[in-house]
């Protein structure tokens, strides 16, 4: 089997995708991938790592108020279709999926022109303008939060998850604490606000550190690499002696720590969910506000139903306030199990096999 997979322009599209290249490669070693994207997408970065071959298209997306700038867009995302047409010529793919972006807005569309089979992926609770557009096109539209269904073509919609989850839930729980100066027996928290940090819980952090020094339980904190040097310097960390509070600029192990630790603090993006939901992982969320349509916040309150986390809108977000919420769900035992096991419920740890299945449905 031939798959063409195409997204791009945030880790939230690409992670997914990756994450079910090397499912489909563990189950069927004889598929061959091709990845679509565009070369100052984050994607041209990321793909090329694993070994998949990638090619790329020129697009750019639609502001969302008047603007000249919408005239190149049209002209770039009509060219894109011709170039992505012709990509998908040469490779002859059996089917491509589509997993956010505004690259997989010419490349999905193209492959329906073309006749070949088509999946969309769509992440979060809200779907992005071009699955939304892609939806009518699309052969099958696969979700993970069931609520986002009433957005697409109720004949066309399959809830499949994020193949992340399926990669994350195969990893086994480890030392790896230990790597950040933390004891693995211990009761660990970890806090962080995506991969470049987020100014907000930066300062939060600042003002619980008192506090947390003071608990018996661990914080792994990873601050961002913008915001580690002005933080080391602000609490003075060079003339301190840390015993249960480890400091980074960033975690490159998250999903091993993520599988040791007991309680997980962030933003809410789709990929962090898969991840945390997947191991059976409490959490406290705290949507980004800078997000299209408020996503995250949407994202946060289905699992804020199910009791799997707790949310803190990011302009209430306070030291003391983190702290108290921490407590809350690290210092009662009985709390902390309830939400663990609403989290896992609330998990799909075979997501990459469920999307395997639609592949196989509609080749």
């Amino acid at each position: 089997m031939k798959i063409l997979i195409t997204g791009g322009g945030t880790g939230g599209h690409i992670y997914p995708a990756l994450a079910f290249v090397n499912y489909v490669k563990q189950v069927d070693p004889s598929t061959e991938f091709m990845y679509v994207g565009t070369q100052i997408g984050l994607e041209s970065q990321i793909v090329p790592k694993y070994n998949i071959p990638f090619k790329t298209i020129k697009i750019q997306g639609f502001r969302r108020s008047l603007s000249p700038q919408n005239i190149k867009t049209v002209y770039l995302f009509l060219n894109s279709i011709g170039k992505a047409k012709k990509i998908i010529k040469d490779f002859q793919p059996d089917v491509v999926i589509g997993t956010g972006g505004y690259v997989s807005g010419s490349v999905v569309y193209a492959a329906k022109q073309l006749k070949i089979p088509t999946i969309i992926h769509e992440q979060n609770s809200i779907p992005g303008m071009t699955n939304k557009f892609l939806s009518k096109y699309a052969t099958k539209v696969a979700v993970c939060f069931p609520d986002v269904a009433e957005y697409f073509p109720k004949e066309k919609v399959v809830l499949t998850g994020n193949p992340r989850a399926q990669e994350v839930v195969m990893i086994k729980k480890s030392d790896v604490l230990k790597e950040y100066g933390l004891d693995p027996e211990k009761k660990t928290v970890v806090i962080f606000g995506g991969s470049r940090g987020a100014l907000k819980i930066n300062q939060a952090f600042i003002e619980a550190f008192p506090i947390f020094e003071q608990r018996n339980y661990q914080v792994l904190y990873a601050s961002g690499e913008r915001y580690y040097k002005e933080l080391q310097e602000t609490l003075n960390l060079s003339e301190k002696k840390l015993t249960n509070i480890s400091i980074q600029p960033y975690i490159d192990k998250m999903a091993e720590v993520l599988a040791a630790a007991d309680l997980m603090v962030g933003r809410a993006g789709a990929t962090s969910i898969a991840e945390f939901t997947a191991l059976g992982l409490p959490a406290i969320l705290i949507p980004s506000p800078y997000v299209t349509n408020d996503h995250q916040t949407k994202n946060a309150q289905s699992l804020v139903k199910s009791g799997a986390v707790e949310m803190i809108a990011d302009q209430e977000l306070t030291g003391l306030k983190l702290a108290t919420e921490i407590d809350a769900i690290l210092l009662d035992e009985t709390r902390h199990q309830s939400m663990a096991e609403a989290s896992k419920k609330e998990g799909i740890p075979d997501a990459g096999e469920r999307l395997y299945k639609v592949v196989k449905e509609i080749t």
